[in-house]
C-alpha cells in the first residue's frame, strides 16, 4: 500500500517509517496538530494481525483515540472491495 495522509478532523495523520509501508509490515502515522504540525501521538496498523495500536504523548490520549478510530475506518475502506452497480441495457 502507498503511504497516505489522513485528515482526522481535529488531527492530521502523516505517514511514518515509509520502508515498513513498502514491505507491508506496518503502517504508521504521526498524529499532528493541524495548524502547527506538532506531533502528539503515533498510530500503527499491523496488516498481518489487523490490530491498530496507538502511543499518545502525555496529555494527548484524546488525539490518539480519535486517530486510531480514523485509521480503523481508513483500513476498513481500503480493504473492502467496492462493487459498482451495473446497469442492464
Amino acid at each position: 500500500m502507498e503511504p497516505v495522509e489522513i485528515n482526522a478532523g481535529a488531527w492530521y495523520l502523516l505517514p511514518l517509517r515509509i520502508d515498513e509501508w513498502a514491505s507491508d509490515t506496518c503502517y504508521a502515522w504521526s498524529v499532528c496538530e493541524p495548524t502547527t504540525g506538532t506531533p502528539v501521538a503515533e498510530v500503527m496498523f499491523d496488516p498481518r494481525s489487523g490490530s491498530v495500536t496507538s502511543n499518545p504523548h502525555p496529555g494527548h490520549t484524546d488525539a490518539a483515540a480519535a486517530a486510531a478510530e480514523s485509521v480503523r475506518r481508513f483500513v476498513s475502506a481500503a480493504t473492502t472491495p467496492t462493487h459498482w452497480p451495473t446497469s442492464d441495457p
